[in-house]
Formats: structure tokens, C-alpha cells, sequence
């Protein structure tokens, strides 16, 4: 895995660029609720912020097999750090919004390149602990940069985390310069005169093929959403001493608990050469620690067990978010990694996005906890459909064309 060319050199970029978004992620909302904001509009500046992401995630495929993967991380790292300075000008709804939806657009480009970038680089029998480790960079990054911005923030000004996250952005535009100067595979179109008729499998649709997996990014990601939004606030609630400090605590633990098994479940992949086999242990997991942090806050429970949940949910959302990768790429042609990249970013985006807007909005009228409440019963949905489509594969005809499969077809009284 290390001997693969640039595999380091993305890393560190990966780790940079997350830094940068790392810093501003729960200040964002919080230097909103301060300034005299709702907490709709401070959902809301996630929820842009995400919504650019996602918009810019569906062309950056494209724009990876025309253009390359180095000019297009260049660009989207730049794009992630330098508008955040635009946020010294003030948290009045349309340049937050603004501003976010710059961001958003690097973000966007940048996750779906770097993700398939490893995918491109680490051969294959490597890929979950390719997979594992970007997450670990990942996850260290957070530990590290999601507490900064909130204890400079508290300490000085806000002002210093945006020029930081600029800074911090930049260094990975620089870093990505290092990685080899590569396109994007371009896409293959099957010849039907490759393999006779009586031997041709049906082609399955590619959304059919992803569909569970996002799905199961995007239900945990909604809470994830939601946590990154609102339990800075919910914290200071509960506690205005040491508010700032111990909610920068739980958001950095949540990140590491995510980083650690995230990579665990890339060596089971590894070792058992197929994905899947904790996806749904991890959603209950996810489901555990997201029901605990609305407890603790309509019950008015010790901060700690704050802790507690942060780390069942931080381990159960960084499970499934390998699983669903390594079972796109599994499901997907080599060729077709950008895509299936570009489905699962979008998935993780998307519900961060909508899940901060949404819940930001339910927050609005049920309080914090109602809006985690609320994430527990969109965890739990998802964990139906990902069982409902794990029955339904045991059943599931995938061979074509040979006896077993000719005797299943047979009518029987």
C-alpha cells in the first residue's frame, strides 16, 4: 500500500484539506447563533454549504477524465480555504451563504477526487486498507482542527479560525501538486459481439447497484449532520463554563472514534475479500450513540454520557462509511471508481446537508434534542432498508445461463 506513487502525498493533502473544512465546520453555525442568527440559518449555512458540494460532486467525474486529477484538486483546495476569509465581512444571511456555497464547490470537487484517486493508486487486494487509512487521515485531522477552531474561537476571534482555514487549505493545493499526473479511467461501453448471445448476463443499472449502500451513508449522515451543527450549542447549554472547550472535546473524540473503526472495518474487508459484513452492526451502533445524545439532553443528564454517545455514534457512522465505498467499488466496473467516488460523497454530502437543514429546522420548534431524536429515527430507517435488502439478496438470482440458474426459472407446482 505505501509503495504505491502518491498514495503519501494524498494523504497529507486529504489530511490538509479536511483540516481546513474541520476548523470551520461547527464554528460556522455557532459564530452565527452568537451574531444573533436562528438556528435555521445556522443550519442553513451547512445546509449550502453541502448543496454546493453536492452540485459540484456530480460533474467532477468529468472533469477528471478531461482534465486530470491534479489540476482539479489544485483548484478545489484552493476554492475550500481562501473564501473563508469572505466570512470576516459578517454573518448576515447572504455573504454566509455565499461564501458557503464557494466553499462548497471545493469541497465538493475535492472529496470525490480523493476518494478515487486511492482507488486509482493501491491495487486492489490493498483497497480496504487504502480505504481504512484515508479515513485514519481523516479522522486524525479531525481530532485535531475540529477543538482548535472552536477553543480559538472562544479565546480570541472567529476571525483568526477563517484566515487559519485559508492557510490550511492552501497547504494542501501545494501537497496535491506532488501527486503523479493522472486522468480519470475513461469509460468502457461493453461490445454485445464480446460474448455470444446464449453467455450475455442482462446489464444491471448502476443506481441499483449503489442504491443501499448510499442510502446507508446518507441516513447517518443526516444525524452527523446534526451533531456538527448543533451539539456545540447544545453543550454550552447545558454547560456555559467549559461549554466551547468539552464540546470541541466530544466533536474530536466522534471524529476519532469514526477514524479507528472506519479503518477496522477496512481490514475485515481486506481479510474476508468482500464488503458488507459489519454494515449493519455499525448502524446500530450509530443508532445507539445518536439515541443517547437525545436522552442525555431531555433528561438533563451528566455531560459525559455525551461522551459516550459521541463515541458509539463517531465509531458506527466511520464503519459504514467504509463499507459503503468498498461496496460500491465491489459492485462497480474498475473503470467506473470516479463514479462510484462521485455516489458515495454525494450521499455522505447530501445528508450532511440535508440533515443539518432539516433537523436545524426541527431544533427550531423541538430543541436540540428533538432534532437528535429525529436524526435516531432516520438511522433507524435506514437500518430496515439495508436489512430488508439483505434478505432480499439471499434470494436474489445473480447467475445467468447455467443449470442452477435454468432450474430456479422452472415454474413448480
Amino acid at each position: 500500500m505505501w509503495k504505491s506513487p502518491g498514495f503519501l502525498a494524498v494523504l497529507v493533502a486529504v489530511a490538509a484539506a479536511f483540516g481546513s473544512f474541520s476548523l470551520l465546520l461547527p464554528v460556522v453555525p455557532l459564530a452565527v447563533i452568537k451574531d444573533g442568527g436562528s438556528s435555521a440559518l445556522a443550519g442553513a449555512t451547512t445546509g449550502v454549504f453541502m448543496a454546493a458540494t453536492v452540485i459540484t460532486q456530480i460533474f467532477t467525474p468529468m472533469a477528471l477524465r478531461r482534465i486530470g486529477y491534479n489540476p482539479v484538486m489544485v483548484f478545489s483546495a484552493f476554492m475550500l480555504g481562501v473564501p473563508a476569509i469572505g466570512y470576516i465581512i459578517g454573518m448576515e444571511p447572504l455573504p454566509v451563504l455565499v461564501v458557503s456555497a464557494l466553499r462548497g464547490i471545493g469541497f465538493g470537487a475535492l472529496t470525490v477526487a480523493e476518494s478515487a484517486l486511492v482507488a486509482e493508486l493501491v491495487p486492489v487486494r490493498f483497497l480496504g486498507k487504502a480505504s481504512g487509512m484515508l479515513g485514519v487521515f481523516i479522522g486524525l485531522s479531525q481530532m485535531i482542527f475540529l477543538p482548535i477552531g472552536l477553543a480559538i474561537g472562544d479565546r480570541w476571534s472567529f476571525d483568526y479560525v477563517y484566515i487559519l482555514g485559508a492557510v490550511t487549505a492552501l497547504v494542501a493545493a501545494v501537497m496535491c501538486l506532488r501527486i503523479p499526473a493522472i486522468k480519470a479511467a475513461p469509460k468502457q461501453q461493453p461490445n454485445k459481439y464480446d460474448y455470444p448471445e446464449e453467455t450475455r448476463a442482462p446489464r444491471v443499472p448502476a443506481w441499483k447497484l449503489v442504491l443501499i449502500p448510499a442510502l446507508a451513508v446518507a441516513t447517518i449522515s443526516m444525524s452527523f449532520g446534526a451533531v456538527s451543527s448543533f451539539l456545540p450549542a447544545a453543550v454550552i447549554q447545558v454547560d456555559p463554563v467549559l461549554g466551547a472547550v468539552f464540546s470541541g472535546l466530544i466533536l474530536s473524540l466522534t471524529g476519532g472514534s469514526a477514524m479507528v473503526f472506519r479503518y477496522l472495518a477496512g481490514v475485515i474487508a481486506d481479510r474476508r475479500g468482500v464488503p458488507g459484513a459489519t454494515t449493519i452492526p455499525a448502524q446500530i451502533l450509530a443508532l445507539l450513540g445518536i439515541s443517547i445524545i437525545a436522552l442525555t439532553l431531555y433528561q438533563g443528564w451528566s455531560v459525559w454520557l455525551l461522551v459516550l454517545g459521541a463515541v458509539l455514534f463517531g465509531g458506527g457512522f466511520g464503519m459504514v462509511q467504509n463499507e459503503a465505498l468498498l461496496s460500491m467499488f465491489f459492485r462497480l466496473p474498475r473503470s467506473r471508481v470516479s463514479e462510484a467516488s462521485a455516489v458515495w460523497n454525494i450521499s455522505y454530502d447530501a445528508g450532511t446537508g440535508l440533515g443539518s437543514f432539516l433537523l436545524g429546522m426541527v431544533a427550531a420548534v423541538f430543541a436540540y434534542q428533538g432534532a437528535f431524536a429525529a436524526g435516531a429515527v432516520v438511522i433507524a430507517v435506514g437500518i430496515v432498508l439495508t436489512v430488508a435488502d439483505r434478505v432480499v439478496g439471499n434470494h436474489r438470482l445473480t447467475e445467468y445461463n447455467n443449470t442452477r440458474a435454468r432450474l430456479r426459472q422452472i415454474p413448480v407446482a
